[in-house]
């Protein structure tokens, strides 16, 4: 059991060494097993988690979950390391160097302030002195993002340089276009096109989420969490009367689901 550490960053070098002792040659058989590869669905379960502390308020969960990312964290370097690529020193080191470097209004006692110093485009604007000629406003994006997420970043680096509506009404307008065409894409029963205007709506979806209060993403996480609640009692009065949703005719299974979704109302 670990006793007083003296601080934040102590605790953290035990961490490093209960790490390297786990990959050592006396150590745990499925950590010393564990490679860069083998644990991306670790990762990545671990981040959702953290993601459903968030999404529940519970500070007890998202420090437990916290810490399960930060151990996936210190095992990555730690086969970094072991393979000569880099240390947990060079992860910390670059990060550091990249933050300060970043807000120059924060650490630059040299530094001129201007207009909006903390914004995504002041932020993507001081990115923009750290690349390549001939790199986008684009990259960075991962590609393994959710679709939703990933639409959303691209946009949003798209907006940093100037590429965007200035409001919600101008993407609500461009929504209602594209709703049409998806419309003429179902009636013309070609399924190519469908796809490809379906993917439009969802694309512009995303961008009004960006100038609303919530996000497509964190919208449609909610949503789905919502619409699970509901359902799970609808089954469970399917239950207590004795139906099944498939033996019940659409009328019915339609005021059964609005009485669930609104307790108290009369079927």
């Amino acid at each position: 059991m670990l006793t007083d550490l003296g601080s934040p960053l102590e605790a953290f070098r035990q961490l490093v060494a209960i790490v390297a002792r786990l990959r050592g040659e006396q150590g745990c058989p499925w950590d010393r097993a564990q490679t860069s590869q083998s644990l991306r669905p670790y990762l990545l379960e671990e981040v959702y988690e953290v993601l459903e502390a968030l999404d529940a308020g519970d500070d007890a969960s998202l420090r437990k979950e916290l810490g399960d990312v930060l151990f996936q964290l210190a095992l990555l370097a730690r086969i970094a390391e072991e393979r000569g690529a880099f240390t947990m020193d060079d992860v910390i080191e670059r990060i550091n160097d990249k933050m300060v470097t970043r807000h120059p209004h924060v650490f630059d006692p040299a530094h001129q302030s201007e207009q909006d110093e903390g914004s995504i485009a002041a932020w993507e604007a001081r990115k923009a002195k750290e690349r390549s000629a001939d790199s986008s406003a684009l990259d960075g994006v991962p590609t393994h993002l959710p679709a939703l997420l990933r639409a959303h970043r691209v946009a949003e680096k798209a907006s940093a340089v100037g590429f965007d509506w200035p409001d919600a009404a101008g993407v609500r307008e461009k929504l209602t276009e594209e709703l049409g065409e998806l419309d003429q894409a179902l009636a013309s029963g070609d399924a190519d096109a469908i796809g490809e205007e379906l993917g439009d709506v969802l694309f512009t979806l995303v961008n009004l989420g960006r100038h609303l209060p919530h996000s497509a993403e964190d919208a449609l996480r909610t949503a789905t969490s919502r619409f699970e609640s509901r359902f799970r009692r609808f089954e469970q009065a399917l239950r207590q009367q004795g139906l099944a949703s498939d033996a019940l005719d659409p009328v019915a299974l339609d005021a059964l689901w609005r009485a669930v979704k609104h307790p108290g109302s009369t079927p």
